[in-house]
């Protein structure tokens, strides 16, 4: 199986040139699915910490880049919308946040905020024992005993033990960042859920600082104003 992916036919989430070469790293099975783009891409690309893959095979090896709280990583593991990257020994944190467009860019963060990563729910299902199953937007499904949660809430998850930490429902008045779409990066408060009957995908009318925009639900996440704070 080949190592390589076409640089044209990258998902538009990818932050790389498309035509200064014809192929870049392909990303390994794992979170995100497609969207997920290889962690040597930012180590390389994007924050040029690594000019290779061995060297960035090297870096991994010293246990000092961390993923959501785990050293154990390989340089094509698949990176994507919210989750963290720690540099122990230079003491930078990032969140990757979807920029203007879609793409996925690293926003710095203080140590706190990196211990713990946001979640959308993209589902949730009874288990046995009484327990709900809360399936994330990363593919991530998570136990909880409370069933407090609906589809389209974001939790944040603990990175040490995956404990829930905090819960934004999803509704009106909530604080929201959209991640696909024409309006992909902006923020702003929803206003209006517009519920569409039968199967299609309900809208959302989100409030920003600059007027407002209309989505359909699956293309935003709730946040929270201490979340936005941490990126800026």
């Amino acid at each position: 199986m080949t190592k390589h992916q076409k640089r044209l036919s990258v998902p538009k989430s990818w932050p790389v040139e498309r035509k200064t070469e014809t192929f870049t790293v392909k990303a390994d099975s794992g979170p995100h699915g497609e969207d997920g783009v290889p962690l040597i891409i930012l180590l390389r690309d994007v924050l040029g910490y690594v000019q290779s893959r061995k060297e960035a095979r090297y870096a991994l090896d010293q246990g000092n880049v961390l993923v959501n709280g785990d050293e154990n990583v390989a340089e094509d593991r698949p990176i994507g919308m919210f989750d963290i990257i720690a540099f122990t020994e230079r003491e930078e944190y990032y969140r990757v946040f979807p920029d203007e467009g879609g793409r996925l860019a690293l926003s710095e963060i203080d140590a706190d905020a990196a211990e713990s990563k946001l979640g959308k729910i993209e589902d949730k299902t009874k288990v046995s024992g009484g327990h709900t199953q809360l399936n994330l937007h990363d593919g991530q499904n998570l136990l909880v005993e409370d069933d407090e949660y609906s589809a389209g809430d974001s939790i944040v998850v603990s990175n040490d033990d995956s404990e829930v930490v905090a819960h934004f429902p999803y509704e009106e008045g909530s604080l929201v960042t959209a991640v696909r779409g024409s309006h992909a990066g902006d923020i702003g408060e929803v206003t209006e859920i517009q519920v569409t009957p039968g199967s299609g995908s309900n809208n959302v009318v989100v409030e920003t600082d600059d007027g407002s925009f209309e989505t359909v639900e699956e293309y935003v996440v709730v946040i929270d104003e201490k979340f936005v704070g941490d990126d800026e």
